[in-house]
């Protein structure tokens, strides 16, 4: 087992540049639109609204004005697939399609995934979402290809301001925990770490954020849907059946219509 590895964004540094967002679409050849249009969303400069199927990178942009509106501020945080060390959607999966790798992350098999959907509401970040082209579940990777092969994930290679760092996540969190004491010391005392070990046993995704959680669309005490991880599995094991049935009735009614042709034909021999 190799040691856990993950991102730690530091969200204070953050330019919103979309840098990550573009290098992670060109390396896993995800679409460059939104379900092959290309439409704006209205809102600021975010034009990929949220983390789905496509979009495993997503840049959010913040806007805080004054009660006066005569101060403002951005708030800009590169989000992604957490990487839950209890991850939800990898306990619901029926077919094995969602493993967990020799890095501690979470990856999807999209030729063992049967679209199921059973995982898209046992993430209670709601990262999951399904790839209109290739119609699996889809979501990070954490580029598992080139970290079997000691290269960097392509978002944090791309990032001009390091405010996304890959490695080990015992090395990120004591940077992590550096950088708020930093920031204290600076009278910045709203910096904190979100996604430590109180979060679904840690994730290996974790953030710096100077705001409240939901500022940044993310829960504040994130839990596993218990309730809903167990309709999810029935219903995904529901459809893994009916799948499996209509393979087996398939293949016997093959089978029953060649077995005359085959004993007419001997007959005639």
């Amino acid at each position: 087992m190799a040691e856990p590895m993950g991102f730690f964004t530091d969200t204070t540094v953050c330019i919103g540049c979309k840098a990550c967002e573009v290098a992670c679409k060109e390396w896993n050849q995800l679409s460059a639109t939104n379900g092959g249009q290309n439409v704006l969303s209205g809102q600021s400069y975010d034009n990929t609204r949220r983390l789905d199927g496509e979009h495993w990178r997503h840049v959010k942009f913040v806007e805080q004005f004054s009660e006066d509106r005569k101060e403002a501020r951005w708030l800009m945080m590169s989000d992604v697939c957490k990487h839950c060390v209890q991850a939800g959607c990898l306990e619901v999966c029926p077919t094995g399609a969602i493993f967990r790798t020799e890095f501690d992350t979470v990856v999807i098999q999209s030729d063992a995934c049967i679209g199921c959907r059973a995982c898209l509401p046992s993430c209670p970040f709601g990262v999951i979402g399904i790839n209109p082209v290739t119609r699996t579940a889809q979501k990070c990777t954490l580029c598992y290809d080139r970290m079997k092969v000691g290269m960097t994930p392509a978002c944090a290679q791309a990032c001009p301001t390091a405010s996304i760092q890959f490695g080990p996540i015992a090395t990120l969190r004591k940077k992590a925990k550096e950088r708020v004491e930093a920031l204290h010391a600076q009278g910045k005392t709203d910096a904190y770490i979100y996604g430590d070990e109180d979060i679904l046993g840690g994730l290996n995704s974790f953030y710096l954020l100077v705001d409240a959680p939901e500022v940044y669309g993310l829960p504040k005490a994130p839990k596993l849907p218990t309730r809903g991880l167990w309709t999810s599995s029935i219903f995904a094991a529901f459809t893994a059946a009916i799948v499996g049935l209509v393979g087996i009735f398939s293949f016997r009614d093959r089978k029953a219509k060649a077995l005359p042709a085959a004993e007419g034909g001997g007959g005639e021999a």
